[in-house]
């Protein structure tokens, strides 16, 4: 399906914050359908080098990459592990993965580094879509950012249901923390769990278990029930953000009726005129 700017025929600029953005591959970021798009900025924090100068070395002019640690603004010790997109300012909880088959953490490395606060970055415009990916880190992200945080439409950050870094904040550490700032919990994506040892079963070791251990993002968005506080910009580009990236579109129809309703105009008939539309 076309993008909600093209269906609605409106310009709908948009600004994402990208912290933990190794790349993941083609299309391996969440919000990869806004990307071809020249009107939507990207800012993007990749703290090891090499995966930051990956990012840099394909971005288009309207995206850039900093080799910043993101958190509470303290020196932290950073564990280095074996496969780098583990890699954490928390150290992985052995014990705990030690429970589960085929999921250990090893670190191979521990090096002293600076945090720096997201909201004390130089130049740091506000944004619509704060995606998070810092394993475990990403209350001390979400502290060290309440103006950014406070002003976007939507969060996309990874959460953990059990411990697998020592010291981490939990799945309901950050939900009471998101709700504090405005958001609602929409939905999770790619639920991630792994068997248990000793028993084998199904899939073999490496298939899903009974314990649910972290899901890939917790999906928070604008209060519905509040939208009044939105400006009509704003409310396109959240209605934007939630068709393009996350296909929610009863929600997105929500916010484009708020907008008319504003306005005058009748953007939904557009709208559902292009979901009925074959293919």
């Amino acid at each position: 399906m076309a993008g909600l700017a093209e269906i609605l025929g409106h310009a709908l600029p948009l600004h994402v914050i990208d912290v933990g953005a190794a790349s993941m591959g083609k299309d391996g970021d969440p919000y990869h359908a806004l990307l071809g798009d020249p009107a939507v900025r990207v800012t993007g924090f990749e703290p090891r080098a090499e995966a930051c100068a990956e990012r840099n070395a394909s971005a288009p002019p309207n995206h850039r990459y900093l080799p910043y640690f993101v958190g509470d603004g303290t020196t932290r010790d950073f564990h280095v592990c074996a496969n780098p997109l583990t890699s954490s300012l928390y150290r992985p909880n052995d014990r705990l993965l030690e429970l589960f088959h085929n999921l250990p953490l090893p670190v191979v490395e521990t090096t002293r580094v600076e945090t720096r606060r997201l909201d004390e970055l130089p130049d740091l415009a506000a944004c619509d879509l704060l995606k998070i990916d810092v394993q475990g880190a990403e209350l001390d992200v979400l502290r060290g950012g309440p103006r950014i945080a406070g002003d976007a439409l939507v969060v996309d950050v990874e959460v953990e249901f059990v411990p697998m870094y020592e010291g981490q904040a939990l799945f309901g550490d950050i939900d009471v923390h998101l709700r504090g700032l405005g958001f609602m919990l929409h939905r999770f994506t790619a639920p991630f769990s792994r068997q248990l040892r000793p028993l084998v079963f199904g899939g073999g070791p490496f298939g899903p278990g009974s314990q649910l251990l972290y899901a890939e993002a917790a999906i928070y968005i604008r209060a519905i029930d509040k939208l009044e506080a939105l400006s009509d910009d704003k409310l396109l580009a959240f209605a934007r953000i939630m068709h393009d990236v996350y296909r929610s579109y009863d929600l997105v129809g929500l916010l484009i009726a708020a907008h008319d309703k504003r306005s005058g105009g009748d953007l939904l008939t557009r709208y559902k005129t292009a979901l009925a539309a074959p293919g």
